[in-house]
């Protein structure tokens, strides 16, 4: 697989999670979670996400890299990172980037936003496929009202309302990756008691659905496979003192078979 797509599909992978807004807070809040990547049931990898959240602003640091057998095939290594700001309960990430290397290439793709909408993106190197007209056309349209897939990683829930629960999932969310602009829906399915290291308790299962809007090849393979995917579920767990939700387990039907990527620690401070 080419180095783009699989570029391509992390920042989707993020984006499973994503939210509108951000319920505030007055005081920081600290996550760490370890990750552990199975294609198959077969472990591929790792993935490493801590995230820190203050009254007025946040940031999330997400690094993956392939282990075992897959290591032997491509030596790949992400990264990806979004800040922003919490003003008044609402998420405005103001900056976005993701690294991405194997043993032929390395790719790199920054975002600057404001309020919502995109002020400009870099990529090195150059896109050269963003003006392919087989791809559904970006307007600036497309690139107002939306969040980055790894600001995604912190959910909000309602102030009074349960964050384990309908009210964790229920959304339908806008999301621009530097590429493509698509939704994703997500839709309450039950609650689940699990257990891992540095967390004990309940999380809530919400299917998940990826609608395009632009920026994709409408005939392409994987975006028809991923549009018509019914196969998707997020779980979220509840952040502790707070209105927020983070993920603990995503699961996705693949070309190549089931993808899980499932936390093997999870731990928050204040």
């Amino acid at each position: 697989m080419k180095l783009f797509s699989i570029c391509r599909s992390a920042a989707f992978v993020g984006a499973l999670t994503a939210s509108g807004g951000l319920a505030s807070t007055a005081r920081a809040e600290n996550m760490h979670a370890n990750y552990r990547v199975t294609l198959i049931g077969l472990p591929i990898g790792v993935a490493v996400a801590n995230s820190a959240i203050e009254s007025k602003t946040y940031r999330v640091d997400l690094n993956v890299h392939l282990t075992g057998l897959a290591a032997l095939v491509s030596n790949l290594k992400m990264a990806l990172a979004s800040s922003g700001s919490l003003e008044a309960g609402v998420i405005a990430p103001f900056a976005y980037a993701t690294t991405a290397s194997n043993s032929r290439e390395t790719r790199t793709l920054r975002m600057a936003m404001d309020a919502g909408k995109v002020r400009q993106v870099q990529y090195y190197p150059e896109w050269d496929d963003a003006k392919n007209p087989e791809r559904v056309p970006l307007t600036e349209a497309h690139k107002r009202d939306i969040i980055d897939p790894l600001s995604g990683f912190i959910m909000p829930v309602a102030e009074g309302a349960n964050p384990v629960g309908p009210a964790a999932c229920n959304r339908r969310v806008p999301v621009f990756d530097g590429y493509t602009r698509f939704d994703i829906a997500l839709t309450y399915v039950g609650v689940k008691q699990v257990r891992t290291v540095g967390y004990d308790g309940p999380v809530t299962i919400c299917s998940a659905r990826y609608i395009p809007v632009a920026g994709h090849k409408p005939d392409a393979k994987a975006t028809r496979f991923m549009a018509d995917n019914k196969e998707m579920e997020v779980w979220l767990a509840p952040v502790p003192h707070e209105h927020l939700v983070v993920p603990y387990r995503v699961s996705l039907m693949t070309m190549a078979g089931t993808a899980v990527i499932e936390a093997s620690e999870l731990s928050f401070k204040p």
